[in-house]
Formats: C-alpha cells, structure tokens, sequence
C-alpha cells in the first residue's frame, strides 16, 4: 500500500507514568500534544480496585479537562492461571464498569503467568478457556480487549500470541502491540512477528528495549525496530492510537513509571521518528 500524505495517529499516554495525580497527568500528557490518555491507576489505586467515589472524581476530572480515555490499562490476566477462572471474570466485570464510566471500548488485558518450573505448553488449554471466557463477557458488553505481549505470559512469543487470538477466535479479542516486550523475550519485533500479527493489532504502545540487558529505552533507541514497525503500519494505513508507555525509572508487576522529565524524552524521540515518516501524531 502506499502511504498517504501525512497519516494521523492519535497520541495518547499511561498517565501512571508521569504521576499518581490524574490532574498532573493530564497537564503534561496536554502539554506533550495528546488529547488521550491510558489509564493504569489514579492516586495510586489501581483501576481495578477504584470505588465507584474516586471512579467518578476520575471521570469527572478527564471531562473538566477535555481528555478522552484510549484505553483503560487493566491487570486482567496478570495473575497466575493456577486461579480459579472465575477469579479474572469477576475482576474484568469490574474493569469493564471503569471503561465504561470512563467512555472507552479498549481493555487492555494479558495471558496468564505459571508457576515457577511450570513448561508454557502444559497451561495452554487453561489458558484458552479463561480468554473464551473473558472473550464472552467482552462480547456481551461491547468491549474490545487487546491482549499486550508481556514477558512470561502464555502470549510473550508471536507464535503463542497468534495461537492465542486464533483459537479464541473472538471480534473482542484484539491485540495491543508493544516492540520492547518483544525484545525481552529475544524476539526481533519487526522480523519475526510483524507479518503473523499484523491483521491482529488495533493498538500501539510505544516503548523500545536493549536485546543485551531488556533494559527499556526511549523509542529507536534500542533492539526493538520501532523505526521499521512504525514504517509498516504507516505503509498499511494503520489510523489508531500510539500509547507511549516508557518505563525509563522502573518497571514493576503491574506497571512502570517514568516521571514527567523523562516521559517528555520519550514522547519527543517517538515525535522524532513520526515526523521523519510523515506521521502525525496527536
């Protein structure tokens, strides 16, 4: 396909990472060019666990400002599938109300960890009953889950994650793409799952990594061929959003964290490699 003149992608960004306070977020995620927002958690709760007061507050905040959400950030499927598998549908029932309070079909969600000394091909079926059955309530709801490939989940290689989606084979299971998990796992990104994945993904997050030590560096920076990727999905006429995520102070279980300095350097080495695509982002 060729590319058209100056596509326009819609920048957003994990709040989380620049500050607990939704009201700092927003004020740096403006002053950035983004209008979006992901959100992860808010005062340092987070979104699965905010009441309905502080869900409310929340929205309420992001309508004052005039900030939509991109997606809610959920830690859905960040748990052990060990777990009795009512466990993520009762949390997902919750997560759902927080995106629909906060205006957004998109839920991010994951594929399950495993106990330690636990060989990945022996929870594949536990694993595809849990995702039908979050599948089924997303359908129900009218929401989108976009599984993100992290590290030691079912779906952290292109293969697994192209199993996953597949044999699921739900129009609510869609996939959220991220260049720097896929470094930390020793795949090449653009090389090795691109093509496999691509009629998958309805979602960017912006993050690169170093292939020598898995540390995550600002985009185009390190192993994860975020300039190559970028070019493809411009090149296929890809329209969403890219959420940068950049984890350059800490990452942690269910999340990471930036600080408003180093978010601002994320945001502008990604601002960098779009404008040299003739990308627009925001």
């Amino acid at each position: 396909m060729t590319p058209t003149a100056h596509p326009v992608w819609t920048l957003s960004g994990f709040g989380d990472e620049i500050d607990a306070d939704p009201r700092i977020q927003i004020t740096v995620l403006k002053a950035l060019g983004a209008r979006h927002i992901e959100v992860r958690s808010a005062w340092g709760i987070n979104v699965v666990d905010l009441d309905d007061d502080r869900l409310a507050e929340l929205a309420a905040t992001l309508a004052q400002q005039q900030m939509s959400v991109s997606a809610v950030a959920s830690p859905i499927g960040k748990v052990d599938v060990a777990l009795d598998a009512e466990h993520e549908v009762g949390r997902l029932e919750r997560v759902i109300r927080v995106a629909q309070a906060l205006a957004t079909p998109n839920i991010r969600i994951f594929s399950f960890f495993r106990g330690e000394g636990v060989p990945v091909e022996s929870i594949r079926d536990d694993v595809m009953k849990r995702m039908r059955l979050l599948a089924d309530v997303a359908e129900r709801e009218r929401v989108v889950l976009l599984h993100e490939n992290e590290k030691a989940i079912y779906g952290d290689v292109p293969e697994r994650v192209l199993d996953l989606v597949e044999s699921v084979g739900s129009h609510a299971l869609r996939l959220a793409w991220d260049n720097a998990n896929f470094v930390q796992v020793g795949v090449r990104p653009f090389d090795d799952a691109y093509a496999m994945l691509r009629p998958y993904v309805d979602y960017l997050q912006v993050k690169d990594a170093l292939a020598a030590t898995g540390a995550v560096v600002p985009a185009g920076e390190g192993d994860g061929q975020l300039r190559e990727t970028l070019t493809a999905l411009r090149d296929d006429g890809y329209a969403g959003f890219a959420s940068l995520e950049p984890h350059l102070d800490e990452a942690f279980e269910l999340g990471g964290f930036s600080g408003p300095t180093a978010f601002g350097q994320a945001a502008r080495a990604f601002a960098g490699i779009l404008a040299d695509l003739g990308v627009v982002a925001g």
